[in-house]
């Protein structure tokens, strides 16, 4: 378990090199290229506000006097971090099953596998909250110091996701029907979570059961740091990054008795 815990340093070049060949990977061949890390989010936005903004208001207190301006910059807010989320699961289940050569003929440091995906991940949410935080400044509150505490409000976050991300990858191998789960889920976690409305317009009986969903916290104190020019609220950032860390070692822990078997069912 030691040895598991010090492999993103011992590993970090190759970390580095998967990561990068991933994130190329994707636009390779595409005309616009990486450009479409920031276009994508612009575009989701759009849909995003005239649908539940146009079409289908949603009970957002206040939402009318800042315009739907305001509003659109908030669903994209929710939308950063759900995405993040959805992209770290949705390759999960199929991390380990979906590169074999690495588990049967090479040896290979597959909980790297994990640090690959979020990383990759991670920048193109990076790339998103640098739309969102431009926008903001431009057309929204501004800019404050406050923003110098992003990275903490999603440092937690992204901790979890590596965590469930491992867990999800491992028993993925030996419960193939896990990638047909995820994908509902994710999109729960989207609907069931403060993305297109915030905690207070459900019912007060839901409202404490909104926080079992991991992007509520993240969402919330996001929406804090960038639009209320607040800094987080450390208890809550705090109580969030202790059921990280938990979670963290306990995927890790999980992929690394699981792996074992790995070769055998592969």
């Amino acid at each position: 378990m030691q040895a598991s815990l010090s492999h993103p340093w011992r590993h970090r070049a190759l970390i580095r090199i998967l990561a990068w060949r991933e994130i190329s990977g994707r636009y390779r061949g595409s005309l616009l290229g990486s450009l479409w890390s920031l276009l994508t989010p612009l575009l989701m936005l759009g849909v995003f506000t005239l649908v539940f903004g146009v079409i289908a208001p949603t009970r957002w207190p206040g939402a009318e006097a800042q315009g739907i301006g305001m509003f659109a910059l908030r669903l994209l807010a929710g939308m950063v971090v759900h995405g993040l989320l959805a992209e770290v699961l949705s390759r999960a289940p199929t991390l380990v099953t979906g590169q074999p050569n690495y588990v049967t003929k090479v040896v290979f440091p597959l909980e790297t596998l994990g640090w690959v995906s979020l990383l990759a991940g991670l920048f193109h949410a990076a790339m998103a909250l640098l739309v969102l935080v431009a926008l903001n400044g431009l057309l929204g509150t501004g800019l404050s110091w406050s923003l110098l505490a992003l990275p903490l409000v999603l440092l937690p976050f992204a901790v979890l996701l590596l965590g469930v991300a491992w867990l999800v990858a491992a028993l993925g191998v030996y419960l193939r029907d896990l990638a047909q789960l995820i994908g509902p889920l994710v999109m729960v976690t989207m609907f069931l979570g403060p993305v297109f409305y915030p905690r207070e317009a459900m019912p007060a009986a839901a409202q404490p059961w909104l926080a079992v969903n991991p992007i509520t916290i993240p969402v919330e104190q996001l929406r804090r740091v960038l639009f209320a020019a607040q800094w987080p609220q450390w208890d809550v950032v705090a109580q969030y990054s202790l059921v990280a860390v938990a979670v963290y070692l306990f995927g890790l822990w999980a992929f690394t008795k699981l792996k074992k078997g790995f070769a055998d069912v592969l």
